[in-house]
């Protein structure tokens, strides 16, 4: 059995093919022995024309190939099937009715998680993303540094000046609705869907509540944010060719502000009252207070003079002034104490040491 140390750098991942499975606890401290089992995920959806390419274009790193087809109508796994059936480590994972690109990744997930992979990497389908970046990809979640690595396709100016209008514009709101609504500060790329997550940080997240469909890359970042794993962005160039996304931009437009203003009023109750309570809970909650009262007491006496034809004193003026100031001023203070807690340790090593002990004890008594 080969085992491969964590790499002290990026060219040094390589993942041997035949890797034992190992989905029970004693399979926790055996992958601790060893090198990191990378399975890709793919979702497959209308991409018979790109699917093979993308799949051939992984290398020997990959322990496992997860092409999900997400009840297809052209048939892209059993596309799959045929052509990389010598191959042991593709494996196709049939959905019966369409769930999005979310629902898929996520049984994707599930079934590599099940057969004891460490890393779990999503590539979609159309050829957009290539694969042989994933050890680049990969290799902070590797070293310890981080727990989900995603790409960023607005790192070089080139890549920018080769994008769409349409996806530069709209990546601007969504990038700012994202950091509001998850806590990540320090991304831009939002809906890349190239990313890589740790194993026993997967497990964490509960599947069953995460959007299944193209919202589903933003709502695993604020599932990742409410449990403080560390979360990074590398460089990840992206082709455009002729594809066409499925995903609608009316839809996106009219459905995805609704809910990244859930995911903020669940984010701040969890991570600012139920969880913890520090003094930016008390800025927020006395910030609101003083901004609407504010707001509501300016707006009932200037209509009361409007009325009356009267001209309001100068205290009045403050009185409706000042409590929006001090709003303001202690609104910017919780902001800022938000953007300081974007979190800078990994978790999974923590995780990963909870199993391992917990495989040992299995071990001493079975």
């Amino acid at each position: 059995m080969s085992v491969v140390p964590a790499p002290s750098s990026v060219r040094e991942l390589t993942i041997p093919r035949d890797a034992p499975r190992a989905g029970d606890a004693a399979g926790a401290l055996e992958a601790a022995r060893e090198g990191p089992r990378v399975a890709v995920i793919i979702p497959c959806y209308k991409v018979e024309r790109s699917i093979i390419g993308v799949v051939s274009s992984i290398g020997d790193w990959a322990w496992g190939i997860y092409c999900v087809d997400d009840a297809c109508p052209s048939g892209s796994g059993k596309l799959v099937e045929a052509s990389f059936a010598d191959d042991a480590r593709v494996k196709v994972v049939m959905r019966e009715r369409n769930g999005g690109v979310g629902a898929a990744t996520m049984a994707g997930y599930r079934a590599a998680i099940a057969d004891g992979a460490d890393i779990l990497v999503k590539v979609d389908g159309d050829g957009q993303m290539d694969p042989r970046l994933v050890p680049q990809l990969v290799a902070p979640i590797v070293e310890g540094e981080a727990d989900y690595v995603k790409g960023n396709r607005f790192f070089s100016a080139e890549t920018v000046h080769r994008m769409p209008w349409t996806r530069l514009v709209g990546n601007a709101g969504l990038s700012f609705l994202t950091k509001l609504s998850t806590g990540y500060w320090d991304l831009f790329d939002p809906t890349n869907g190239f990313t890589a997550l740790e194993a026993n940080v997967a497990r964490e997240l509960p599947f069953d509540k995460i959007h299944p469909r193209y919202f589903f890359e933003t709502d695993l970042l604020f599932r990742l944010g409410v449990l403080r794993a560390r979360v990074v962005e590398l460089p990840a160039d992206a082709v455009y060719a002729d594809e066409k996304s499925n995903l609608s931009e009316l839809h996106a437009l009219t459905t995805f502000p609704f809910l990244h203003l859930r995911n903020l009023l669940k984010r701040i109750a969890y991570s600012y009252f139920l969880r913890n309570f520090s003094v930016a809970s008390l800025n927020l909650v006395a910030g609101c207070a003083l901004f609407a009262f504010g707001v509501v007491f300016g707006a009932w006496r200037w209509a009361t003079a409007i009325e009356t034809e009267s001209v309001s004193t100068a205290g009045t003026v403050m009185l409706a002034a000042l409590p929006v100031l001090l709003g303001l001023q202690l609104g910017l203070s919780f902001l800022q104490h938000d953007v300081s807690m974007v979190p800078k340790v990994a978790l999974h090593r923590r995780l990963g040491a909870v199993r391992v002990m917990r495989a040992r004890e299995v071990e001493r008594d079975p």
